[in-house]
């Protein structure tokens, strides 16, 4: 139980990144570079305990095997903060749900890992909730090509991350992983902000907060709690359950702004629930 009270933790910190997000009016590029290196900062104490205790992990070969993911998860983040501004809400949330479509073709070829019918059944209830959610709103406008390109960009990269933390399980301790990718992800968000030209703006308190906000909770508690349940659970079932964002986002949406969610909301959130219900009972 301890791992799926962690992986649904996680997926409620991820979906508050949405309010830090909307709160902040930080340059998407860079939101993305201070919130990892943030991340990174923060586990920095954690990550030289566990490397007193397991010294047979250099450091150049933890950075070795965080390269790969970190680029894709600082991708991702970028991706995710361009498209989200780029396209009408319903366009990018059901862009970016798609994750359940995607990780059973991943799974089968790097692992061989093969979806159960419970896991099946779960995936349909899933997609067909977001189906539900955003098809009244979907934009098929051209004038929103790129945006929606890049929310499913940022989908697959999502995706792809996932499934290299589960590559990356045999690492002793999660924070001998996870530093490096957070670093790396910061430095080349960073590098590609900078490249861009983007200005390093006198922040005030407030945007500070939201920064802190994203990086402490929906980072390192989301993202991490993320990667430990990629080591821990089924692949399939984690991205099940991590689509379930759309309903603790909704939640705050409806108390911070009184965004009070449509009927198809609740219809969708059902069928959700019902799935992870499905592959959680089946995997337990």
């Amino acid at each position: 139980m301890l791992n799926y009270a962690v992986l649904l933790g996680g997926v409620i910190a991820c979906a508050l990144s949405a309010i830090f997000i909307r709160e902040s009016a930080e340059d998407p590029v860079l939101l993305s570079a201070w919130r990892t290196l943030i991340a990174a900062a923060v586990l920095a104490p954690l990550w030289w305990r566990e490397q007193r205790r397991h010294r047979q992990y250099s450091l150049a070969e933890t950075l070795g095997h965080a390269w790969l993911p970190g680029i894709v998860l600082g991708l991702h983040f970028i991706a995710w903060n361009l498209g989200a501004r780029m396209t009408p809400a319903a366009n990018a949330t059901l862009l970016v749900s798609l994750v359940p479509l995607v990780m059973p073709l991943l799974l089968l070829a790097m692992f061989g890992e093969r979806l159960r019918r419970a896991e099946w059944l779960a995936t349909a209830l899933a997609v067909v909730g977001m189906l539900l959610l955003t098809a009244s709103d979907f934009d098929i406008d051209p004038g929103y090509l790129w945006g929606d390109l890049i929310c499913l960009l940022s989908m697959l990269l999502f995706a792809v991350y996932l499934v290299l933390a589960r590559k990356h399980r045999h690492f002793a301790s999660l924070w001998l992983y996870l530093l490096p990718v957070y670093l790396l992800a910061g430095l080349f968000a960073l590098v590609v902000g900078l490249a861009l030209g983007e200005p390093l703006p006198e922040y005030s308190l407030y945007e500070l907060a939201m920064i802190a906000g994203l990086a402490l909770v929906s980072t390192v508690i989301g993202h991490s709690a993320l990667n430990f349940a990629m080591r821990r659970l089924r692949g399939q079932l984690v991205s099940i359950v991590n689509t379930g964002q759309f309903i603790w986002a909704g939640f705050a949406a409806a108390l911070l702004y009184a965004e009070l969610p449509q009927p198809a909301f609740y219809l969708a959130a059902a069928l959700l629930l019902t799935a992870m219900w499905l592959v959680i009972r089946r995997a337990a």
